[in-house]
């Protein structure tokens, strides 16, 4: 089942509708037009209370003026191309540096900016969600008119699922992610540093001073990126490393085990005081995990809570950080006429 009520309106008088998923169990997930930004996810405790464990925005202006881009669908290409330019068939495309001298999330004209088509509809697993839009050729500096949309179904086996389609009449780049900041003591419960997380990478990219990594898959054995074994984030979140200073924290992209291509879970989150956890399934080849080093406390989130650094982390599916401009990587090159086609889920549970 499913409810809308309206958000509020852009300035140019559009309305921006919010869409709200429930399932049988009592979950619930909330979505906006504008952007296709997931806002809200509602899951109880082992006590029963429902807490919302994602942070978010109750107004369009924090929405549209917010760094940190919760909950957003991130497209055409999630995270950094370095110096802002990549080669693709001999042609050489600019973009716009909007992080120091690169590219971030294809900003500024970023997809959350837009109102999405929108279309609910029931299916065997649950209720889905449509966003689509169409992204014409030289859309934020990339080639091709290509058609988008992002499914997201809240299932009931407590699973949020998030399905990425995309089609180009030209070669392209299609790396795309959802930006949702996770806190699974709930969103207004302040720093989530306590919480344990599990990843399944036995490697990461290794970054330069401002994020591009330099083609290195580094072990993560005996450093402080080592989440092949369950630990508090906290735990080793100011060590004395080159790379947690570059980030601040972590803001780095793991390199998963699971084979290429296949669904298979990649990481697991813990809030041992309320026992709710969250697995992280992805088909894609690696994950950023970040933990909010640069939020904006001075932008009222939901319930006019300050949302500060490391009040919550995010699990970041994806294609490698400027995989088109490194060969060796797994390519984000969408060949014309070929569809684009991918799966992440967050599923909930009690522990």
């Amino acid at each position: 089942m499913y409810k809308k009520v309206k958000f509020g309106e852009l300035s140019d008088g559009r309305s921006v509708t919010q869409y709200t998923l429930v399932n049988k169990n009592g979950l619930s997930a909330s979505f906006l037009d504008l952007g296709g930004i997931w806002s809200s996810m509602l899951v109880p405790g082992r006590d029963g209370e429902l807490a919302d464990v994602v942070l978010g925005y109750d107004t369009i202006e924090a929405c549209l003026g917010n760094g940190g881009h919760l909950g957003e669908i991130v497209g055409r290409n999630a995270n950094r191309i370095g110096k802002a330019e990549f080669t693709l068939n001999g042609v050489t495309y600019k973009l716009e540096a909007n992080n120091g001298p690169n590219n971030l999330h294809s900003g500024p004209d970023f997809y959350r900016n837009r109102i999405w088509d929108t279309e609910v509809t029931e299916e065997e697993d649950g209720t889905s969600i449509t966003f689509s839009l169409l992204s014409p050729d030289g859309d934020q500096g990339y080639p091709g008119n290509a058609r988008i949309s992002v499914v997201y179904t809240l299932t009931e086996e407590n699973e949020l699922k998030i399905r990425y389609h995309m089609v180009c009449d030209q070669d392209t780049v299609a790396n795309m992610t959802n930006h949702s900041y996770f806190n699974l003591a709930g969103h207004k419960s302040g720093s989530a540093m306590a919480q344990l997380v599990w990843i399944d990478a036995d490697r990461y990219t290794p970054t330069d001073d401002v994020a591009i990594p330099y083609g290195e898959l580094r072990p993560v054995a005996g450093s402080p990126m080592d989440f092949t074994v369950k630990k508090p984030i906290g735990r080793d979140i100011d060590a004395d490393c080159e790379q947690i200073r570059f980030g601040h924290g972590y803001d780095h992209n793991w390199v998963l085990n699971h084979e290429p291509g296949k669904l298979s879970l990649s990481a697991k989150a813990w809030d041992e005081k309320s026992g709710r956890a969250m697995e992280v399934y992805t088909d894609l080849p690696g994950i950023q995990f970040y933990t909010a080093n640069y939020l904006e406390p001075e932008i009222p989130g939901k319930e006019g809570v300050l949302y500060g650094p490391r009040q919550g982390y995010c699990f970041e599916t994806q294609y490698y950080p400027n995989a088109i401009n490194m060969p060796d990587y797994p390519s984000p090159v969408l060949k014309e006429g070929k569809e684009y086609s991918t799966t992440t889920i967050y599923k909930f549970m009690i522990e």
